[in-house]
């Protein structure tokens, strides 16, 4: 990737980025300084200083930008490519010594070139205060995709600046004061890495009038407590001549090389050709160690640890003062600090602190394999373009690193164990095999039986975006957005891969708002009642007796969809259900508190189809069968305006809905008999002869 050195822009401009102006490709980084007298000097990348560009020269070039622009429609498409995996450590190496050559300037801002404009309007500014080297390429594997949805700017320290913490302090203020007097209504999200953790706290503890979202990566607030202390008076006392040491010391603390090193490495090569590219890329890895002597000389490391002392106490005696909304990633193996236990403090301390936990990466997690920042920002549900979270408009489609992920590593065997059959009806109410009987256009709502757990979801994500890149909007239960029941160590739950694909709490606005939008929208009306059934109630609807859905989707002139999946007898066995928990001592009074504590949904039901308890059933897993999807007979609602005033037509409309729906089910477990690939060995052997991506053929419709 191409790096330059710096090249600063007035702050007084603002946010060029969030103007739609990009600097022209041959530079690599695009910066303001904190000067806001100062004049632009271009510098290339073989280092000749260029002559000044004038303010008005660039605010006139901002200004046709904007004009160009102007009636453009910006959007993200589903699976979409963000850029990511493209950057390797390798390239924060080059990244990071090309900028690291003192010019004698002071701390200032640059914005990655590779960031590109965001491609949503109204993108929120995103700041990048950086770890102990100061140079602020720590986020460069993070650059392509953040840079789609963020206007992104990096604090570069450079090598030998020696700008104590309150200057520093006094620097990102500044910066998050003006960008908030531009655009009030916008949020500020701080990223700060170790060190820049330090000061991400300190400014919103100062600034608790200021929107700010802090993303904390492994933040040195615990530096007190790091177990490098022992060894930090041997360093200061260090001679001169063995500087030759420093970034072998160093190399202790960068993380885990293993994962560094795995960075852009495909997941689909065999065994052996995954141990040849690890082994290639640890090799040219390794030494470029050196290169850390450069980035952090002996005299800039002593400064910093000082510097990593003062921002530590200085944010942890503000710890009260912050109201900001907070993200702490924390390494369960960071050998430089303890991040993990800090995260158990900071949850405690900080008022709207989330936790998400990686235990087997180290402290360089931003540069460590399988960690996407993006994707974790989208999983909590805190991407936001105002104060407030909007679930409809501020929703992310998912990318096509993030499908790879999730469908090709993450849920791989899952699904090859399941081998999910998918079939559709056309108008003519023929069934065929695949999604072509499913409309191109929305709005159109799936009504259907929601399976023990969720479990049919993964499947239908998949399949949707495999076949049409289409976004299904699953209209879910509260409790999944809520933070009441996370804790200090929570690990990527399943329940943010739901929020990754679509996921959104199930109420009538945001439902209105989606068919508003000509989405494509899912709904289980037997809500948690069904997705947790009691023994014995496999494949049986817990609807409501009022038409919830049907008058809303008649004004909209929606394309309804009844569905039905049957399988799930044939993977997992309920041990333990609801009834047997509530009778079990301790277990019965945690379920009851729990729900207490939880959002209620449909409390005016009566009846055991109102009983929205959430409890977790005791499950064994069965030697896997098959799972069977079947989407009816489309029912267009366009014309039947009448439905939203008369009550008992749309009841009707209702009840014909569910009717399908059970004949669905009726239909696929009596047609599974005839499947000759049910049996996971006869799926296995069919496809050891036809390849593992083949499609294994089931019974004819």
């Amino acid at each position: 990737m191409p790096v330059a050195a710096l090249h600063p822009l007035p702050a007084v401009v603002g946010g060029a980025g969030r103007r739609g102006v990009r600097r022209r490709a041959r530079f690599g980084l695009r910066a303001s300084s904190l000067d806001s007298s100062a004049a632009a000097v271009t510098t290339v990348p073989n280092g000749v200083t260029g002559a000044p560009v004038e303010r008005k020269a660039r605010v006139e070039e901002d200004a046709a930008a904007v004009k160009e622009e102007e009636g453009k429609k910006r959007g993200l498409e589903a699976l979409y490519d963000d850029g990511f995996g493209g950057v390797t450590v390798k390239d924060y190496f080059a990244a990071a010594k090309a900028v690291s050559r003192d010019d004698g300037g002071p701390p200032r801002w640059f914005s990655p070139i590779e960031c590109g404009r965001p491609a949503v309007d109204d993108a929120p500014l995103l700041l990048f205060l950086p770890g102990m080297d100061g140079v602020g390429m720590g986020l460069i594997l993070h650059h392509k995709s953040l840079g789609k949805v963020f206007e992104v700017r990096c604090l570069h320290i450079p090598v030998n600046d020696r700008t104590p913490f309150e200057g520093l302090l006094q620097t990102v203020e500044n910066t998050i004061k003006h960008e908030h007097d531009l655009s009030p209504n916008r949020p500020i999200y701080l990223v700060g890495d170790s060190f820049g953790g330090c000061l991400a706290v300190a400014v919103a503890a100062r600034n608790p009038q200021i929107d700010l979202v802090l993303i904390l990566v492994n933040p040195a607030t615990s530096f007190p407590k790091t177990p490098l202390q022992p060894i930090l008076p041997l360093l200061e006392s260090m001679p001169s001549e063995f500087h030759v040491t420093v970034p072998y010391l160093l190399s202790f603390v960068m993380g885990d090389p293993l994962k560094m090193a795995s960075v852009s490495i495909e997941n689909n090569l065999s065994p052996p050709e995954t141990l040849q590219k690890l082994s290639d890329s640890l090799t040219s890895m390794l030494p470029l160690l050196s290169e850390l002597a450069d980035i952090i000389p002996r005299d800039t490391l002593l400064w910093k640890l000082k510097l990593l002392k003062t921002g530590a106490a200085y944010a942890n005696s503000r710890l009260h003062a912050v109201k900001a909304e907070v993200l702490l990633l924390a390494s369960g193996n960071d050998n430089l600090l303890p991040s993990g236990d800090e995260a158990d403090r900071l949850f405690k301390a900080l008022k709207n602190c989330r936790v998400r936990y990686f235990k087997d990466n180290g402290h360089t997690l931003l540069l460590e394999d399988g960690v996407n920042l993006l994707s974790v920002i989208k999983g909590v549900n805190m991407y936001r373009c105002r104060r407030q979270r909007d679930f409809v408009t501020d929703y992310l489609p998912p990318t096509l690193s993030e499908f790879k992920k999730t469908f090709d590593e993450d849920h791989k065997l899952f699904h090859l164990a399941l081998s999910p059959v998918m079939m559709s009806t056309l108008k003519n109410g023929k069934i065929v095999r695949g999604l072509s009987g499913i409309p191109d256009q929305g709005p159109v709502l799936f009504v259907g039986y929601h399976a023990l757990l969720g479990i049919e979801l993964s499947p239908l994500y998949e399949e949707f975006l495999r076949q049409k890149k289409t976004i299904v909007r699953g209209m879910a239960h509260p409790i999944l957005f809520g933070t009441k029941f996370e804790s200090s160590r929570q690990e990527l739950p399943r329940v943010d891969t739901v929020s990754m694909y679509g996921g959104l709490p199930v109420t009538p606005i945001n439902m209105y708002r989606l068919f508003e939008r000509n989405e494509f929208v899912l709904l289980y009306p037997g809500g948690v009642r069904e997705a947790l059934h009691r023994k014995g109630e496999e494949y049986r609807l817990f609807w409501p007796n009022q038409p919830e859905f049907v008058r809303m989707a008649a004004r909209f002139g929606v394309t309804v969809i009844p569905f039905g999946c049957v399988g799930e007898d044939d993977v997992l066995e309920l041990v333990l259900d609801y009834n047997d928990q509530k009778n079990i001592p301790g277990l019965g009074e945690w379920i009851e508190s729990i729900n207490k504590e939880a959002e209620r949904v449909r409390d005016s039901v009566k009846g055991e189809d109102g009983n929205q308890d959430v409890y977790v059933p005791a499950l064994l897993p069965k030697v896997p069968g098959r799972f069977y999807y079947l989407f009816g007979k489309p029912i267009e609602m366009k014309g039947m305006n009448n439905l939203v005033r008369d009550r008992k037509s749309a009841n009707d409309v209702y009840l014909r809905i569910k009717s399908e729906v059970e004949e669905i089910m009726s239909y696929l477990k009596r047609k599974r008999e005839e499947d000759p690939y049910r049996s996971i060995a006869q799926r296995a052997l069919y496809q050891a002869t036809w390849g593992i991506s083949s499609q294994v053929p089931t019974f004819e419709p």
